[in-house]
């Protein structure tokens, strides 16, 4: 019988260059690709694989390299298309150690290969108790060694007997992860640029129908003045729009970069893999009838996808409007909106073809310019997070605006928004909608997280989350053209009382600090204005001018002098200019895309002033520092692994390893004394609590506590409702008395608990974590009071956490004054309590199999922080976290 091996040890990934390989273990069946590999090598690749010559493989070696047992033995091969390209593989040797060798097809080395499946081998091995790697080396064999030493992990080497022989320690180091970070940065990175900047473009199914999809796209591409040749495809035209037409991509005399395909959705296939063969490098599927269609279309899209990654293509779609730069050097329109912004500064993504042509009109209509748009449809290969990582290093891009329906990987998202937004704003649509993936609104619908935890996570990540599209422009045309704001204080200069009182309330409303309005009065002109405005910016962070003059005419002096002035002063201005939406010095539609400096305008103050709320509370998380790991005394996380693999079943944890979904629903909760145990592994306490079945063994278990004590209803739902609790009892006859009232109250049956009482005063609190399928561990954080949990006053993080991560989970909450000594509270131990919160942060971090943890009530008192109750659930993961592990496509 064949060893079976674990579904997540297959990946899609990206190479250094852009391109797409598919990963995987070998199998028996592999053995003819194995000898056709072997074949296309060079008597250089092999001699350093063999220390020797080997002109071929003989058929023992053959049987030997593809039959592993996924264990002691493991074998990984990289394909593009059928083809094997490259293989690496590690034989254990002795307990914890394995020897590895890796051999990459000569064509394809230098496209990150072998650093991709060494990760992939690396993460295996440790799944299989394997903590080293040591490969011998040929002392010429320069590539293999920077493969080994680039790696990130702690290495050594010696040399002796002609050869290098080095050492690999497995355990993941920051060095390592950023590596790991960088090479996915740039490759995917570099996978969208080869999109987004085609010296070729094919369109397929360009037919001479006016108004169809195919045409659409190729009379686009030529009103742009594409940069390069563009090739319609027609199995019976000769010409499309006067163009010389080819019937198939293969027949086509010249590369081709880039493919957009309009064709019905059962012929897609077809003309996937004729690309393949044409040496096409990404693809855009405008056609619809795929994943948005039902179980059917989705599986022609997951059959689409999994074609495309073979062969090293990336897909843009498929349902989705296109892709443009407008970058003059490439000037490419390849998608079905005829009108497409001028150049500027703002990258743009849209998850949604149907709105792909409004949205762009939209943008062009208020002047801002674009550099860059792409429409990803159903969203079945790239994705936003893939658009980040190459607008992240984009020079032409300075704002990033994305229309999301749902996450495909939340957690990454948040990984890569965080570095980037201490760059580069990004600017997120709220929806509710959703195709595929984690929607929007919905962040974790098995587990019940509400649309409150999604906006607290994008908020940890420093993302500018908006209600709808208009608010996006608006945030974006500031963000576009003018400088951050320092602070909170705005000025508004004007000409309308009304309209300054808006702007004043509005600024209250937002948390924004306004001072008193400077009025101009009606006749007030130029000159006016610049005086007023130039006295009134060394005083405040930014400005709103609000020009609404009973009489029009000199609107473009009062601009001109605006623009001036606001240039010199250094500081965000923002207008309400005749009610026009646009950018001041021009506000005409068609205009010249406005250079950075040039004022937004919106149609009434109370929108600018919103805006530039959102800009201020980013500008705010721009200023916090980035914060570090903290450094923890008392926690043991070797010791916590081992409980929770102890817990789970030595049995289940097996199974686990291979990944199989009978163990994912395994789930296991464990005592209260168990919970306690691992809290201690990180220097967590749980204050002991006797569960108690007459009012003599209530007084008993108080003895042993230690007066005085609290009676309360054992079971945790019960202990959320009010009144379960009877505090300060100092004597058995307190003890007898509550115990028969807490019966009389909860029924006979109701059990009961016994606890030695907190020091008062003190103020309740409630810690929950949740390993969420999209974003991984998730720490929440509010007060116990009843009022606070019915309107779930709650804050949310990602874990782990950082200090800081923790100082602004405690604040988030409406209820956190409290904390603070506000509304007769007296001060409580912050510290102490953000202190709590890391440590559960690293727990959660650390063990992925806490499906829950919930720590109610957690007690803040004036010097110290009392955890009273501790509940868990484990499970075993399937595969690793959503953004975990080696790279790969998710």
């Amino acid at each position: 019988m064949e060893a079976q091996y674990p579904a997540h040890w297959e990946a899609d990934v990206v190479l250094y260059d852009g391109g797409t390989a598919h990963v995987r273990p070998i199998r028996p069946a592999d053995a003819d690709r194995l000898r056709a590999f072997y074949s296309r090598l060079s008597e250089e690749s092999i001699y350093f694989r063999f220390f020797g010559p080997r002109p071929r493989l003989s058929d023992r070696e053959v049987t030997r390299f593809t039959n592993v047992d996924y264990v002691d033995r493991v074998a990984l091969i990289a394909t593009i298309g059928t083809e094997m390209v490259a293989v690496i593989r590690y034989d254990r040797i002795e307990d914890g150690e394995a020897e590895v060798a890796f051999l990459v097809e000569d064509a394809h080395q230098g496209r990150g290969v072998a650093s991709v499946l060494l990760e992939h081998l690396a993460e295996t091995a440790r799944e299989n108790g394997i903590a080293r790697f040591v490969a011998d080396v040929l002392p010429a064999n320069q590539k293999m060694m920077a493969v080994l030493k680039q790696a990130g992990y702690t290495a050594q080497s010696r040399f002796a007997d002609g050869v290098v022989r080095m050492t690999l320690d497995l355990t993941p180091t920051e060095t390592s992860q950023a590596v790991t970070a960088s090479r996915e940065h740039r490759a995917e990175a570099r996978s969208i640029e080869r999109l987004l900047t085609p010296g070729s473009v094919a369109v397929v199914g360009a037919g001479r129908d006016p108004g169809g999809v195919g045409q659409t796209v190729l009379r686009n591409l030529l009103a742009a003045d594409f940069a390069g040749p563009v090739y319609p495809v027609h199995r019976e035209a000769r010409a499309v729009a006067g163009v010389r037409a080819y019937p198939s991509v293969t027949a086509i005399d010249g590369e081709v970069d880039l493919a957009v395909l309009a064709v019905p959705a059962d012929g897609v296939i077809e003309v996937v893999k004729e690309c393949a063969e044409k040496g096409v490098r990404g693809l855009i599927v405008v056609s619809s009838g795929f994943g948005e269609t039902g179980p059917e279309g989705r599986a022609r899209q997951d059959e689409l996808v999994r074609i495309a990654r073979a062969y090293g293509l990336r897909v843009v779609g498929p349902n989705c409007l296109g892709i443009a730069n407008t970058d003059p050097a490439v000037r490419l329109n390849a998608t079905l909106a005829a009108t497409i912004p001028g150049r500027g500064r703002v990258g743009f993504f849209s998850q949604s073809g149907a709105l792909g042509t409004a949205l762009l009109h939209r943008v062009a209509e208020r002047g801002m310019g674009i550099s860059s748009f792409v429409s990803a449809g159903n969203r079945a290969d790239v994705s936003g997070n893939d658009l980040l990582q190459y607008w992240e290093e984009d020079p032409d891009t300075d704002v990033i605006l994305l229309y999301l329906e749902s996450l495909g990987n939340p957690r990454k998202f948040a990984r890569l928004t965080r570095r980037i937004s201490r760059r580069k704003p990004v600017v997120v649509v709220k929806s509710g909608g959703t195709t595929q993936g984690v929607p929007l609104g919905h962040a974790a619908p098995v587990l019940g997280l509400p649309d409150s935890a999604l906006s607290a996570l994008f908020e940890q990540a420093g993302v500018i989350r908006v209600e709808d599209l208009i608010q996006q422009f608006d945030v974006a045309q500031l963000l576009a053209h003018q400088p951050l704001p320092a602070g909170p204080r705005v000025g508004l200069v004007g000409n309308s009382d009304a309209l300054a009182l808006l702007a004043v309330d509005a600024c209250v409303r937002a948390g924004l600090e306004p001072r008193p309005p400077v009025n101009l009065g009606a006749r007030a002109g130029a000159a006016e204005f610049g005086r007023a405005l130039a006295s009134l910016l060394p005083e405040v962070d930014a400005a709103v001018v609000i020009y609404m003059p009973p009489i029009p005419g000199r609107a473009g002096e009062v601009a001109a002098e605006l623009l001036r002035v606001s240039q010199e002063g250094g500081k965000p201005v923002l207008a309400t200019f005749e009610g026009r939406l646009g950018m001041l010095p021009e506000l005409r539609v068609g205009a010249d895309v406005p250079e950075r400096g040039s004022i937004p305008s919106y149609a009434a103050p109370e929108e600018a002033v919103r805006a530039l709320a959102h800009v201020v509370r980013y500008a705010r998380w721009r200023e916090r520092p980035v914060g570090a790991p903290a450094e923890l005394d008392g926690v043991d996380p070797a010791a916590a692994r081992a409980l929770v693999e102890r817990l789970l079943g030595a049995g289940e944890a097996a199974g686990t390893a291979v990944g199989t979904a009978a163990a994912q629903q395994a789930e296991r909760v464990p005592s209260g004394a168990e919970v306690a145990r691992l809290l201690a592994c990180y220097g967590l306490t749980v204050w002991p609590a006797e569960v108690v079945g007459s009012p003599e063994q209530a007084v008993d278990a108080a003895e042993r506590l230690g007066w005085p004590v609290v009676l309360k209803a054992a079971d945790p739902e019960a202990a959320k409702r009010a009144g379960t609790v009877r505090l300060g009892l100092a004597g058995p006859d307190g003890v007898r008395d509550a115990y028969a009232d807490l019966h009389r109250q909860l029924g006979p049956d109701a059990v009961l608990a016994v606890q030695r009482m907190v020091p008062q005063p003190a103020v309740p609190t409630v810690v929950n974590v949740v390993e969420d399928s999209g974003f991984g561990a998730v720490v929440s954080f509010g007060l116990g009071e009843v009022t606070a949990r019915l309107l779930r006053d709650e804050a949310y993080r990602l874990a782990p956490l950082t200090r800081e991560d923790a100082a602004e989970l405690v604040e988030s909450p409406r209820a956190a004054p409290l904390l603070s000594g506000q509304y007769g509270y007296p001060p409580v131990a912050v510290e102490a309590l953000e202190d709590l919160l890391v440590r559960v942060g690293r727990l959660a971090d650390d063990l992925p199999e806490v499906a829950r943890l919930e720590l109610d009530p957690v007690l803040v008192g004036e010097s110290e922080v009392v955890v009273l109750g501790a509940r868990a659930v484990l499970r075993h993961p399937v595969g690793p976290r959503p953004d975990a592990g080696p790279r790969r496509l998710r």
